[in-house]
């Protein structure tokens, strides 16, 4: 259903009712019925996975580091008697309602640092404290801690509900709770030092190391589920050899250092399309700039998972390991992604001495195949926990009921076994089949055309550069890097685009951070295309130069010495809705024969001189029989394409009314069944009476089968009459309009 959902998004009339849909296509073990799936979702739905363009897209791996670390005496000892306080069958501070969630950001926060835990337990102690003295605050206690873990808010939203009942405190248990959770707070905040921070400074030195081997620049981001931890670890990087090298990145954004980022940045790109006027989004940019150009370090809460790209650092250290694969592929994907230029170092803590810790790292390491390989998790193994949050629940009940090495072992074994039995070869095949070989020739297409693209692509910008220095003589200097910068603005650049065209550095492709973009959209490159289309082109002759161009094109080489005509002509037709634009060339010689359909525009590559010699010469009829033929060409390839277009929307059409159809038939089915369960309940009953109770309910059943049949003749000159109004508007959008508009005319001649 959630397939019949997504596609229903992109457009509802590729299936019908729900109904129809689950009738047709809830069994998938039936080749047919797969088959009859897949060619409906052809025409809305192609996914081409990373593996399958590895062949000749290069990606990088993913390079596994794990730094062991040993707690402290103090630390273990901390936490061994929170974690015998979270697994109490009643905790006063937690609420019945919410005791799994707290209980999971507990967890996290006690493996996190003594700094995040202390801040968490002083929460729960001063709300308890505020309960006894019969001032509850008006925040929950989720509310409260979201401020020490981050992603807190978004797991709550997916976190199953529950139903506990509160337990009936009693005034003394309250005290004694509120004393225990005082004591552990002053315990852990006299920890000023952990032995993770230690194996931190330890694992950025041999990772910077690594980094060397790899050619890839010393950059680090380091993840934290606390923000507390986040403040620890600034302090100890801050006394580090890293001292001044360090930004931070979380949820708020709002520190002294965030805003002093955001200024500075603001500074430097006024007057630029850089700056959004979002002051969120602003100081998101601006901190990743400063991590590109400035920083070494970044340490980020989950924030910094979504939604910014850091390709340009090339490790990941999870000092927080989250017990969600779905947010370690996030994290991991900031810098493991198509672009980035080295291999990925991911390095992860383990405490060895903890036995849960060891099996929930090798459960994420070897099931999810997280941090490794060129693509890390699979989308097929991360798709069976959905948003990952009832894997975390079962990890934390784990954390919360097992004590012992032996109990964790077999927990996770079991958990472990359930999760192949999800993650197994049939659903992998299915979901293969399903969302990946739609069109067979995808990869065969993307091989023959990456080079093409590319080569397209350039030639485009090259077009839209020359056009632009042709434009803007005198108003900007241009270097050889695709990129000029603009002196000051032409004649024809509009007062009202002014405006939002600044003067300064202009790229295309953006090289570095303080350019403009440069693209067709930009209003510059629009306002110097209007201009270009606008200006009046007075027939001329011009000499190409074959030479000059130091290219060899065999087809040109033997037009040397010759001349003739070119047209440039714009073919402009409205269909479907849009308006669409074809430039169309010809070119005869002067015999008046046509040349070779690609021979025009390859001749308009070449450079020209233009001749002051007169035109006497009228361009012979051919010339415009050959404009004319070619325009005829084009709108022949429209209506055959718009042709395809419309017996597809229609066999669609066609569908999808049989599907409403067969949503009317399954209800008719439906009686049916309840009838035939009826008329035997009444064959076995006892007495007369139950028999003309069930006659009954037998006889309206069939009166109300008869009903629906009535109304699916209803219902089905209804569906016909609505397809046919789809087709007519259908067949109205595709009508198309066509004009033609002479752009130049030239005499040419191929020196």
């Amino acid at each position: 259903m959630e397939l019949y959902g997504l596609v229903s998004l992109v457009d509802d009339k590729v299936f019908g009712d729900p109904d129809s849909f689950r009738e047709q296509f809830s069994g998938l073990g039936n080749a047919d019925t797969f088959a009859r799936l897949r060619a409906r979702l052809q025409s809305v739905c192609m996914r081409t996975l990373r593996r399958q363009v590895q062949p000749y897209i290069s990606y990088t791996r993913r390079i596994p580091m794990v730094q062991d670390f040993t707690p402290m005496p103090e630390e273990k000892a901390l936490h061994e008697d929170v974690a015998d306080y979270l697994r109490r069958p009643v905790l006063n501070a937690l609420p019945a309602a919410q005791r799994q969630l707290i209980s999971l950001v507990l967890w996290k926060l006690l493996a996190s640092s003594s700094f995040a835990i202390a801040g968490a337990l002083g929460t729960m102690a001063t709300r308890l404290e505020a309960e006894l003295a019969s001032k509850p605050s008006d925040q929950s206690l989720a509310e409260t801690l979201d401020e020490d873990y981050e992603a807190l808010d978004e797991t709550e939203e997916e976190w199953p509900e529950q139903t506990g009942k509160p337990e009936a405190i009693s005034v003394s248990g309250v005290a004694q709770e509120i004393a225990e959770l005082r004591d552990f707070q002053q315990r852990a905040s006299t920890l000023r030092d952990n032995a993770k921070g230690h194996a931190l400074l330890t694992a950025l030195g041999l990772a910077f190391g690594k980094l060397d081997g790899l050619g890839a620049p010393k950059k680090a981001l380091i993840f934290t589920e606390s923000r507390r931890t986040q403040d620890y670890l600034l302090g100890l990087l801050e006394a580090s050899e890293w001292a001044g090298q360090t930004v931070f990145f979380n949820g708020a954004n709002n520190s002294e250092q965030a805003t002093e980022v955001y200024r500075d940045w603001l500074t430097r790109h006024s007057g630029t399309d850089r700056i959004t006027g979002s002051r969120t989004a602003d100081t998101r940019a601006a901190l990743v700039d400063h991590f590109r150009d400035r920083a070494r370090i970044m340490i980020a809460t989950e924030a910094g998972a979504e939604g910014i790209n850091l390709q340009f650092c090339s490790l990941v250290i999870n000092y927080d390991l989250p017990w969600n694969p779905q947010r370690i592929e996030q994290r991991i994907g900031r810098c493991h992604r198509y672009g980035q230029k080295h291999d990925v170092v991911v390095v992860n803590f383990i405490d060895r001495s903890n036995a849960a810790d060891q099996r929930v790292y090798d459960l994420l390491a070897e099931k999810f195949q997280l941090f490794e390989g060129v693509f890390g998790a699979s989308d097929e193994v991360l798709g069976t926990i959905g948003s990952g949050v009832d894997f975390e629940r079962r990890i934390a009940e784990i954390y919360e009921t097992c004590r012992e090495p032996k109990e964790i072992e077999a927990s996770f074994q079991q958990l472990q076994l359930d999760l192949s039995g999800e993650i197994n070869p049939a659903m992998l095949k299915t979901r293969q089949l399903l969302l990946e070989n739609f069109d067979e020739a995808v990869q065969e297409k993307l091989r023959l055309r990456q080079s093409e693209s590319k080569s397209s692509r350039n030639r485009f910008e090259r077009l839209l550069l020359d056009l632009t220095q042709t434009e803007l003589q005198g108003d900007a200097s241009f270097d050889d890097d695709g990129g000029f910068d603009l002196h000051g603005l032409p004649a024809t650049v509009k007062a009202a685009d002014a405006a939002v065209v600044p003067l300064g550095r202009y790229e295309l492709p953006r090289c570095t951070g303080d350019a403009h973009l440069y693209r067709v959209g930009h209003p510059l490159s629009q306002a110097l295309i209007a201009a270009a289309r606008a200006r009046h082109l007075p027939r001329a002759r011009l000499r190409f130069d074959y030479d000059a161009y130091g290219i060899h094109i065999a087809t040109l080489r033997d037009l040397r010495g010759q001349h003739g005509w070119l047209a440039v002509s714009v073919l402009s037709v409205e269909s479907l809705g849009v308006t669409e634009e074809h430039l169309l060339v010809a070119a005869v010689d002067s015999q008046g024969h046509p040349l070779h359909y690609e021979d025009p525009d390859k001749l308009l590559r070449l450079p020209a001189e233009l001749l002051t010699s007169e035109l006497f010469d009228e361009p012979p009829p051919s010339l415009e029989g050959q404009v004319l033929a070619l325009q005829n060409v084009r709108l022949n390839e429209i209506n055959l394409r718009n042709l395809g277009h419309f017996d597809g929307e229609v066999q669609k059409l066609d569908a999808w009314a049989d599907d409403l159809k067969i949503g009317l038939e399954h209800e008719v089915k439906e009686l049916d069944r309840e009838i035939k369960d009826v008329r035997r309940t009444a064959s076995v009953s006892g007495t007369l009476d139950e028999k003309l109770h069930w006659q009954k309910q037998q006889r309206a059943l069939e009166e109300k089968r008869g009903q629906l049949r009535r109304r699916i003749f209803d219902r089905q000159d209804e569906i016909d009459a609505q397809r046919s109004r789809l087709i007519d508007d259908l067949e109205s959008r595709l009508s198309s309009v066509a004009r033609l508009q002479e752009v130049f005319v030239i005499a040419w001649e191929l020196a």
